[in-house]
C-alpha cells in the first residue's frame, strides 16, 4: 500500500478536494486501484446538522453517511464507492476518545492528543487501507496548515510516515501563488511561508500544487523550487480552469504529476489514457447545443449548496453534446412575483431537496407553473413532496393540502413523519439515510429510463408520502412508478399525461458521474432539449 497526503495552505478554497479526485482520475487511467478519504478538522461529528450557508452540499453515501461535499468529487472522478470510513472529523475522533475514557479503557491514564488523538487518526487510515486494499490511498487534510484545530492530523500523518516508511508515502501541499496586479507578478512567498510552517511540524512536501491565475514561468518555479526544497518537476502549476472542473485530470497530466507519483512510488504503469475523458470535457467545453434549466431553490446564493445537483445536469448534457445553462431563481422571489415572470424563458424546472418552510409557497408556484405549461420538471426529495402538494391542491382540489412539516394543522397532510420519526429527539443522523431499494412499476417512464425493475437510491429526508391519499390522486393522473418494497412508501411519482414530470423522493445526483449520467437526469436533460427544439421551430 502507497500513502499520498494531500495538504492546503495560505487559505482555504484551494480545491484540495478537487485536486485529490482528478489525481485519482489519472491513478486509476494507469490502470491503479486507488482509494480516498478526507479527515476535517471541525469539532461536528458530520455535516448532516449543518447550515447549508455554512458548508455547503451535505453527501451522502449509500451506508447513510453525512459526508463532506469533497467525497461527492472522489466518488465523480473515479470508480471509488465510499463508505463513512472514509470521511474522519475531530467530532467523531473525541466522541470516540471520551466514550473509551468513560468505560475506562485507557486504564487511568492522561488522555492526551498525542498518543491518544493521533493514534485514532492512523487507526483510520490503517482501516480504510485494509479494507479498500488499494495500491494507494489517497487521504485529504481538511483546513489550511497552521490552522490550531488540524495540528493533530498532521502531527498523526507525519508519524505515519514514519511508520510505514518514507519510500511508501509522499506528501502533496496544495498551495497559493497569487497574481500582484499592480506589480505585475506572481509572488512565492505565501507559498514559502506555507512550506516553513509545514516543515516546522516535521513534514516536506515532495510536490507542490501551486494554484494560480497566471502562468508560473520557468524562473518563478525555480524560485519556489529553491526557497521550498522541491524539486523543480515537482512545482505542479494548477491554473484557475477556463470552463469546467473536469479539465482540471488533463491539466495535472500535462504537468506530469502522476508520472512524478509512479516514479516516486516505483510503480511500472503506461501512461494515463485519457482519450474517453477528453471527449467527455470536449462536450462540456464546447457543446452544440444548449438548454436553459431553472433551478427553484432556497439556498441559491451558494453554489455548493447544490453542487452534486449542477454536476449531474452537466453528466447529462454532455451525453447529448448539450451545454448547461443554469437559472438559480429564489423561490421567494416566485413567492412575490409569480411563477411566469422568472420560469417563462427556460426549458426545464428542477426543484431540489431541503428543509423548512422559507421559499416552499413559490416551489409549489413554480411545481404548478410546470405542469400547466407542460415545460419538464424534475423534483428532487423535497421537490417530490411539493409537486404533489400541488397537485393535490389544484387537481383533487385538496384547498390547504400540506406537508406537517410546513402546516402540522393542515386538513389535507398529503406529506407527513413516520411513526418512528415522530420519536426522535437528536436530529443528527436520524433521518432516512442511504441507498434503499425502489421496485419500479412497468410501463412507465421511470421504468423505460433505469431499463430494469428493482434499483437502489440513496436517501435523505424524514417526511413521507401519505399512503392514505393514493388512490385519490391516483384516480385523477398521478402515477405513482416506484415504490419501496420494504415499506411501501412512495418513491417515484409522475404524470403520463405531461410530456416529462418526474419527481423522486431520493437524490439521483448522488449517483452520476461523467460519462455515466444518472438516467433520470438524462432523460430531464433529453426533455428540456425537445423541448426548447419545439419552441424554436414555432
Amino acid at each position: 500500500m502507497k500513502y499520498i497526503f494531500v495538504t492546503g495552505g495560505v487559505i482555504s478554497s484551494l480545491g484540495k478536494g478537487l485536486t485529490a479526485a482528478s489525481l485519482g482520475t489519472l491513478l486509476e487511467a494507469r490502470k491503479l486501484k486507488v482509494a480516498i478519504q478526507k479527515f476535517d478538522p471541525y469539532l461536528n461529528v458530520d455535516p448532516g446538522t449543518m447550515n447549508p450557508y455554512q458548508h455547503g452540499e451535505v453527501y451522502v453515501l449509500d451506508d447513510g453517511a453525512e459526508t463532506d461535499l469533497d467525497l461527492g468529487h472522489y466518488e465523480r472522478f473515479t470508480h471509488c464507492c465510499l463508505t463513512r470510513r472514509n470521511n474522519l472529523t475531530s467530532g467523531q475522533i473525541y466522541e470516540t476518545i471520551i466514550m473509551k475514557e468513560r468505560r475506562g479503557d485507557y486504564l487511568g491514564k492522561t488522555v492526551q492528543v498525542v498518543p491518544h488523538v493521533t493514534d485514532e487518526i492512523k487507526k483510520r487510515i490503517r482501516l480504510v487501507a485494509s479494507e479498500t486494499k488499494a495500491d494507494v490511498l489517497i487521504t485529504e487534510i481538511g483546513g489550511t496548515t497552521g490552522d490550531i484545530e488540524g495540528l493533530p492530523f498532521l502531527e498523526a500523518i507525519r508519524q505515519f510516515a514514519l511508520e510505514v516508511g518514507m519510500e511508501n508515502v509522499f506528501f502533496m501541499h496544495v498551495t497559493l501563488v497569487p497574481y500582484i496586479s499592480v506589480a505585475g507578478e506572481l509572488k512565492t512567498k505565501p507559498t514559502q511561508q506555507s512550506v516553513a510552517k509545514l516543515r516546522e511540524i516535521g513534514i516536506q512536501p515532495h510536490a507542490l500544487i501551486c494554484r494560480t491565475e497566471q502562468t508560473i514561468s520557468k524562473d518563478v518555479r525555480q524560485k519556489i523550487s529553491t526557497f521550498c526544497n522541491v524539486p523543480q518537476d515537482a512545482v505542479i502549476e494548477e491554473m484557475d480552469v477556463a470552463h469546467s472542473i473536469y479539465e482540471v485530470p488533463l491539466m495535472l497530466q500535462k504537468e506530469r504529476l502522476d508520472e512524478l507519483i509512479c516514479r516516486h512510488f516505483r510503480f511500472h504503469r503506461r501512461p494515463a489514457r485519457m482519450s474517453a475523458w477528453k471527449s467527455f470535457v470536449r462536450c462540456v467545453v464546447n457543446p452544440r447545443h444548449r438548454v436553459r434549466i431553472a433551478v427553484v431553490g432556497k439556498y441559491i446564493e451558494l453554489r455548493d449548496a447544490y453542487k452534486s445537483i449542477y454536476e449531474s445536469m452537466t453528466h447529462a448534457g454532455a451525453a447529448y453534446d448539450c451545454g448547461i445553462d443554469v437559472i438559480n431563481v429564489d423561490a421567494e422571489d416566485i413567492e412575490k412575483h409569480g411563477a411566469i415572470r422568472h420560469l417563462k424563458s427556460v426549458d426545464g424546472i428542477l426543484v431540489p431537496g431541503g428543509f423548512g418552510n422559507r421559499g416552499t409557497e413559490g416551489k409549489i408556484a413554480a411545481a404548478g407553473y410546470a405542469r400547466r405549461s407542460r415545460k419538464p420538471y424534475l423534483g428532487l426529495c423535497l421537490g417530490l413532496q411539493i409537486a404533489v402538494i400541488e397537485f393535490a391542491r389544484n387537481v383533487a382540489g385538496l384547498k390547504r393540502a400540506n406537508s406537517t412539516e410546513f402546516d402540522k394543522k393542515t386538513p389535507h397532510p398529503i406529506i407527513s413523519l413516520l411513526e418512528e420519526q415522530k420519536q426522535v429527539e437528536h436530529k443528527g443522523a436520524s433521518m432516512r439515510l442511504g441507498a434503499w431499494p425502489c421496485r419500479l412499476i412497468t410501463r412507465t417512464k421511470a421504468a423505460g429510463l433505469y431499463r430494469q425493475k428493482l434499483i437502489s437510491e440513496r436517501h435523505r429526508h424524514r417526511y413521507e408520502f401519505n399512503n392514505n391519499y393514493r388512490d385519490q390522486l391516483e384516480s385523477l393522473g398521478l402515477t405513482f412508478s416506484g415504490v419501496s418494497p420494504r415499506t411501501n412508501l412512495v418513491e417515484i411519482v409522475e404524470i403520463p399525461s405531461h410530456p416529462w414530470f418526474l419527481g423522486c423522493q431520493f437524490h439521483p445526483e448522488f449517483q452520476s458521474k461523467p460519462n455515466h449520467p444518472h438516467p433520470l437526469f438524462k432523460g430531464f436533460i433529453g426533455a428540456a432539449l425537445k423541448a426548447r427544439s419545439r419552441q424554436s421551430h414555432r
